[in-house]
């Protein structure tokens, strides 16, 4: 087995500062996220040391396992995604991702994550890889709903217009990603001379290949991430071993120093 990378403290100095130049020399930065990203913010990955796939069945997740009982599945999905979720704020990793965009230098922000953070912390151009927990949907009439707007007292919770159990508008087990979002992610990814990778694994596919196509196209990869992860030998420029709630906001002041 390999060893794993080990970083001094100067070694991630200087990193950053290289990170910061390709910013400054970058025309189209975008950001690529993964539940690493949340963790500072509470939510723990789905899978790992500490995911939520230890604590909860996976299968609650499973399209044709909720179909047959959505009620069992609803009792789960509501306190994982409504209770606990609910509860989580943006990190100083959000907020800088944000700034960047509101500043014109971030120009498209791609998120795995289902959690609504991005959002939340004042991000526009957030292309939605898995869906959004804020959103439930009624695949009968396809008429959404905001969660927060929902009795969820009551499992499952029922479309208002049709009757139909509603479901959570991100994406199951064996269900496909949607068309809009894997359009403008792989557009994102072939434009871009500049990605920031951040807190993911790299091995959950097809959301994972979007680094790669972009390093294909010559982009600079920026990844960020206190473990070293499936791009970090491979395609990655410049490494981080930090979280990014810290350097995400160092990293942003020296880009503009």
């Amino acid at each position: 087995m390999q060893e794993p990378m080990k970083h001094t403290t100067s070694d991630t100095e200087e990193a950053l500062g290289k990170a910061a130049e390709l910013i400054k020399k970058s025309d189209w930065i975008s950001a690529f996220t993964g539940a690493g990203m949340s963790v500072e913010s509470g939510i723990p990955p789905f899978r790992g040391e500490n995911g939520i796939w230890n604590t909860y069945d996976p299968k609650t997740l499973d399209l044709p396992h909720f179909n047959a009982h959505p009620e069992k599945c609803w009792i789960t999905i509501k306190e994982i995604f409504y209770d606990f979720f609910g509860k989580a704020q943006p990190n100083a990793g959000h907020i800088t991702l944000a700034e960047m965009e509101k500043a014109g230098r971030l120009k498209a922000l791609i998120t795995q994550n289902i959690d609504d953070l991005h959002s939340r912390a004042g991000s526009k151009n957030v292309i939605e890889f898995h869906g959004n927990s804020r959103r439930l949907l009624c695949r009968t009439c396809g008429k959404k709903y905001e969660a927060a707007g929902m009795d969820l007292s009551r499992l499952p919770p029922l479309c208002p217009q049709c009757g139909s159990v509603l479901k959570p508008d991100f994406v199951f087990f064996e269900e496909p990603i949607p068309f809009n979002a894997l359009s403008e992610a792989r557009f994102a990814a072939g434009r871009t001379d500049c990605m920031l990778v951040i807190g993911t694994t790299g091995e959950v596919y097809p959301a994972a290949a979007l680094p790669q196509q972009a390093a294909r196209s010559f982009a600079h990869i920026i990844e960020i991430n206190p473990t070293p992860s499936a791009y970090t030998d491979c395609i990655t420029t410049v490494y981080l071993p930090l979280p990014a709630g810290e350097a995400l906001p160092r990293l942003w002041e020296l880009s503009r120093a």
